[in-house]
């Protein structure tokens, strides 16, 4: 039941529905609260829902469960780096690669909590560059608004918007001091010697008081300014850098890749504000199958990509590519973690279809190959045996438990999932009998005891004409068998005894109920030829004689009779 509560967890995580993984981790906790994998799952769903104290606890807990888990570290790093807690995230980070050194995951966050810990203290003034109002509260201004047609002024106020700490850089030039005034609403002046005698040259910030302003005639708009040589430089190399990435294109079409990766090479070299060079590069390593190269490229343009807060479907791609690489891998090293934890890395930048089937793919691999090395045909005899006893001693949950580990050795073996299916009939649990029995008819179509399992279900569901029909399929691969021939004894006396109108007020009631949630008796009832049959049997005895004569009639009365919905008196 944990399983199930867990393999439903994962699903909704994937989908991107965290809460409801929340959910369904926590009902796998309350079945299995030493699991620690189920704790660690849940830390990251609350991290992935921003809830990093919740997260925080769920990751203790997995380490406390299992102290020599690499990952459950990594669960610990993430949910402090949440936190803003650098420190204690790198000091997780750092315990797990003490136990798994080469864990590609530990060391990017590592790498990632160690940056942000060392970052400088935002500038106080970065506020007052964010967003549109800063352009608008410019334009406004007399004094600054001619500023706006120089272009380097421009670019610097567009680079202290994307880094407001580069700010220190530009405060000697009068113009960014002009505008930080106008920005802070506050005012700038320069003591001179004629008014402060012997004062040192220093800015004084004077916050303005409101006061009435003589009207001014308005200023000329200055002449635009040329194209300064330091843009005009970046322009023309950013061209020349395009240009090399058309070309390592071209080469990586026609499978030059030697060529590719020297023309994108160059691209990095002329132009490192553009992480698509990188990623390009990257994707001829993976094709050469040079992975460790391309795990490197993918790293550095994430890293480069975060620095110059590039677009996140950007990021969110070279962490594909890394995942990718990864998986290469793992059908060598048979560890899909990392692969999985990349993929799932990705998906919080950018959720995309692409990487969320690669993530469904990779954990499929990593459950096919848990099933491969847990495949055991001789222990899951033994399991299979000792759930045998435990029910003949009719101690039905300890024989579900063996039968089940006896599945999990041998998946295909029908008789573990017979024996199953009768455990779930005598503890009332029909749904699961009857998928066990269904299973165990589609690995061996000729074995009995799958028919027998799954007509008895059907008969305790009091699905009468259900149960016959398997019984009847039973009997074709095994005409002498007896358990068969009874159940179809059995269920004929149900469906004649609902011919012959003998059942109770209740059952009749019990049966008409069971049969209106049934949809081939709503698609009957609602049937226009069906509705009429139905008023001519009442009213018309000489019209329902005819339509007796239609089998398919005649077989639909049937159900319905058989359903209660109809007596015949």
């Amino acid at each position: 039941m944990a399983d199930e509560a867990k393999a439903k967890g994962n699903a909704a995580f994937s989908s991107g529905d965290f809460a409801s993984a929340v959910t369904h981790f926590t009902d796998a906790i309350n079945l299995a609260p030493t699991n620690h994998v189920l704790f660690s799952n849940r830390s990251a769903a609350h991290a992935s829902l921003h809830h990093y104290e919740e997260a925080l606890s769920d990751a203790k807990k997995t380490v406390e469960l299992k102290p020599d888990w690499a990952k459950g570290y990594s669960r610990l790093g993430a949910a402090h780096v949440g936190l803003n807690q650098f420190g204690e995230a790198a000091d997780a980070y750092s315990k797990g690669l003490e136990i798994d050194p080469s864990n590609e995951a530990l060391k990017s966050g590592l790498a990632d909590a160690s940056r942000s810990r060392a970052a400088p203290p935002p500038n106080p003034f970065g506020d007052a560059f964010k967003g549109p109002e800063m352009w608008a509260k410019l334009t406004a201004d007399p004094s600054t608004r001619g500023f706006l047609k120089q272009p380097d002024f421009v670019n610097m106020m567009q680079e202290i918007q994307r880094n407001p700490s580069s700010l220190n850089l530009y405060l000697k030039d009068q113009r960014v001091m002009q505008s930080l005034g106008v920005l802070l609403n506050v005012q700038f002046r320069t003591q001179t010697g004629d008014e402060a005698e012997g004062a040192r040259e220093e800015d004084e910030m004077v916050v303005n008081e409101p006061v009435v302003e003589k009207k001014r005639e308005p200023e000329p708009e200055p002449e635009p300014e040329p194209e300064v040589a330091e843009e005009k430089e970046k322009k023309e190399r950013r061209e020349k850098a395009l240009k090399e990435k058309e070309m390592g294109n071209a080469a990586y079409k026609k499978k030059d890749f030697e060529t590719a990766i020297k023309h994108y090479s160059t691209a990095i070299e002329i132009d490192d504000e553009d992480i698509s060079f990188i990623t390009n590069r990257a994707a001829v390593h993976l094709e050469m199958g040079k992975y460790d190269e391309c795990i490197k490229d993918c790293d550095k343009a994430v890293e480069r990509g975060r620095e110059l807060r590039s677009d996140y479907k950007m990021v969110a791609k070279a962490l594909t590519r890394k995942g990718t690489a990864l998986g290469k891998m793992a059908k060598v090293s048979k560890d899909y973690e990392p692969v999985i934890e990349t993929y799932q890395k990705a998906l919080t930048e950018h959720r995309n279809p692409d990487t969320l089937k690669r993530l469904n793919e990779a954990e499929r691999a990593k459950k096919e190959l848990e099933q491969q090395e847990y495949f055991d045909p001789a222990i899951g005899d033994e399991e299979r045996e000792k759930g045998n006893q435990f029910f003949k001693e009719q101690k039905y949950p300890d024989a579900v438990r063996h039968y089940t580990e006896a599945i999990k050795r041998n998946p295909k073996d029908p008789r573990a999932y017979s024996n199953r299916a009768a455990c779930y009939t005598k503890l009332g649990a029909m749904p699961e009998g009857l998928k066990d029995a269904e299973k165990c008819i589609e690995l061996d179509p000729t074995f009995s005891k799958g028919y027998s399992r799954k007509g008895a279900v059907q008969f305790f569901m009091k699905e009468y004409d259900n149960a016959m029909e398997t019984y009847q399929e039973g009997l074709k691969h095994d005409p002498n068998n007896q358990e068969l021939l009874d159940g179809v004894r059995r269920c004929v006396q149900q469906i004649n005894k609902a011919n012959r109108g003998d059942l109770t007020p209740e059952e009749l009631k019990e049966r008409q109920a069971k049969g209106m949630q049934d949809p081939e008796i709503q698609n009957i009832l609602t049937d226009p030829v069906m509705r009429q049959v139905l008023s001519d049997l009442q009213e018309n005895p000489a019209a329902a004689q005819k339509h007796m004569q239609n089998p398919m009639i005649m077989n639909k009365i049937q159900k319905l009779i058989s359903s209660g919905i109809v007596q015949m008196k």
